[in-house]
């Protein structure tokens, strides 16, 4: 059986201050994909992430490297998130309302500030600051 690859997806883009949180933002196409999502690998080079839909929370066993994580709803709204989840025994439960989560580099999101129902928006800046409305 062939091991399907995580097709390269998206960037993200934060939508208000227009920085480029992962220049390369892989998804996982299956089931299996998305429940090993970054276990078992050494490290998340600078730039690289990957989005994980759908998904509402997650668990750090067999990972070695600690990550940023950002929870959002179906319209790409933020609804939660964590900074610097420790590898091993971090977890995140449940996230209610969120559809998926974007995982980073730990220290990625340094610098921004992310409150939920705020704007993350995948790929082009659908949407930003001053009172626009994300669009899915």
């Amino acid at each position: 059986m062939a091991r399907q690859r995580a097709e390269p997806a998206r960037q993200v883009v934060h939508g208000a201050a227009g920085r480029l949180l992962a220049e390369t933002l892989d998804k996982p196409r299956t089931f299996g994909g998305r429940g090993v999502g970054l276990m078992f690998r050494r490290s998340l080079p600078a730039g690289h992430g990957m989005l994980i839909d759908p998904c509402n929370g997650i668990h750090m066993l067999f990972m070695r490297f600690p990550i940023d994580a950002v929870f959002l709803d179906r319209l790409d709204r933020v609804k939660r998130v964590y900074r610097r989840v420790a590898p091993w025994y971090g977890v995140v439960w449940i996230v209610w309302g969120a559809q998926k989560v974007v995982e980073l580099p730990a220290g990625s999101l340094d610098g921004l500030d992310l409150p939920a129902g705020g704007c993350e928006t995948l790929g082009e800046r659908l949407c930003g600051g001053g009172g626009h409305r994300c669009r899915p």
